[in-house]
């Protein structure tokens, strides 16, 4: 599929919407419960086999609300080329919720990997990470869709924030140190642009 985006940094096209769009200010699971978790997540498969392989661990900080049956926690994989091995396999869902997502709204491969003082998305999906920003046929976007769904941060009196300011930590995690410095310079160059088109109509 063609884009008509201008911008690529790490073989991904940038939607400039993350610099526009409104969004909350920070995620608090206080006010909605991880309702971004309801619906399942997909992963890569390696993530998969990563979190299979942590299975044992990652029971025993599962509540009553959760399966500790991991013969439950998948579907199965299907052939995806936005994620790096081609291969997406999502999260089933579980007591109308992700099956790792526990009853006071917090991720269990989030709260595993902190209370084992290792870095806190080591085993968590990248697109978990990422939201409210998405990966969708090659181009880093808006998941206008799933925040459509959302009772709290789909309402505009609660969006205090871009997408790009609220998700700072998550863009240096997918882009990395340089392609975020990249993507600022895009930012403000963008902005430049807006700018100069509104300047060319007022002179019209």
């Amino acid at each position: 599929m063609e884009h008509n985006f201008e911008k690529i940094i790490n073989g991904m096209y940038i939607d400039p919407l993350i610099f526009t769009t409104k969004f909350v200010k920070a995620c608090d699971v206080c006010l909605c419960s991880g309702e971004c978790c309801y619906y399942g997540v997909y992963t890569d498969k390696a993530d998969y086999e990563k979190i299979l392989a942590e299975k044992d661990k990652i029971i025993k900080y599962m509540d009553d609300s959760q399966t500790k049956d991991s013969g439950k926690w998948f579907e199965e994989p299907e052939i995806d080329n936005d994620f790096p091995s081609g291969i997406a396999v999502g999260t089933e869902v579980h007591n109308g919720k992700c099956v790792f997502l526990d009853k006071q709204g917090f991720c269990t491969l989030q709260k595993m990997a902190m209370a084992q003082g290792e870095f806190k998305w080591k085993y968590k999906p990248l697109y978990c990470i990422l939201f409210p920003l998405v990966i969708f046929e090659g181009v880093l976007t808006i998941d206008d869709e799933h925040i459509d769904r959302m009772h709290f941060c789909s309402k505009s009196q609660n969006q205090s924030s871009t997408v790009f300011d609220c998700t700072i930590n998550e863009l240096k995690h997918v882009l990395g140190e340089q392609g975020f410095e990249e993507l600022v310079r895009y930012k403000d160059e963008y902005f430049e642009g807006l700018k100069q088109e509104e300047s060319e109509v007022e002179a019209a």
